[in-house]
């Protein structure tokens, strides 16, 4: 079965003007997927020390933006055009912020001590940094391509 164009394309992705180190055959090998991944693991994690209360509410708020990074992130990367993976890319982007918002909820409502709210948001950050480059290293293969 032969590879899409879109598929193709991404397995080219890497730094303007250099190849990428590995060739990235399927959404679960792009570098911010797995950040992403590893995030979600963790807000798994430490929701479960929430108050039972907050299972319906901050938990499963928590929980979807945290499926969301990783599913628009996958569901980018399947689609056909770089512009396409690129929307998905910003929903991807703002369920991120969402949950770096929920992050301080928690803190404020001492669900989270400090240090681990720190963790958690650095860990964010570097998926948000990440995922930045991704949109302008697709962005700028749309361009090419375009050209």
């Amino acid at each position: 079965m032969g590879r899409t164009t879109l598929e193709t394309g991404n397995s080219k992705l890497g730094s303007p003007g250099r190849p990428a180190k590995k060739q990235i055959k399927d959404f679960t090998d792009l570098n911010n997927w797995s950040l992403a991944r590893n995030l979600r693991k963790t807000v798994y994690d430490f929701t479960k020390r929430f108050p039972a209360d907050e299972k319906h509410v901050l938990v499963a708020q928590f929980r979807r933006a945290a499926i969301s990074v990783t599913a628009n992130l996958a569901e980018g990367f399947g689609r056909y055009s770089y512009r396409e993976n690129v929307q998905f890319c910003r929903h991807a982007r703002g369920s991120l912020h969402e949950l770096r918002d929920h992050l301080t909820t928690a803190l404020d409502a001492g669900y989270l001590p400090q240090g681990e709210w720190k963790q958690v948001d650095d860990l964010a950050q570097r998926v948000a940094k990440l995922l930045n480059g991704y949109i302008r290293s697709t962005q700028n293969l749309q361009k090419r391509k375009d050209s």
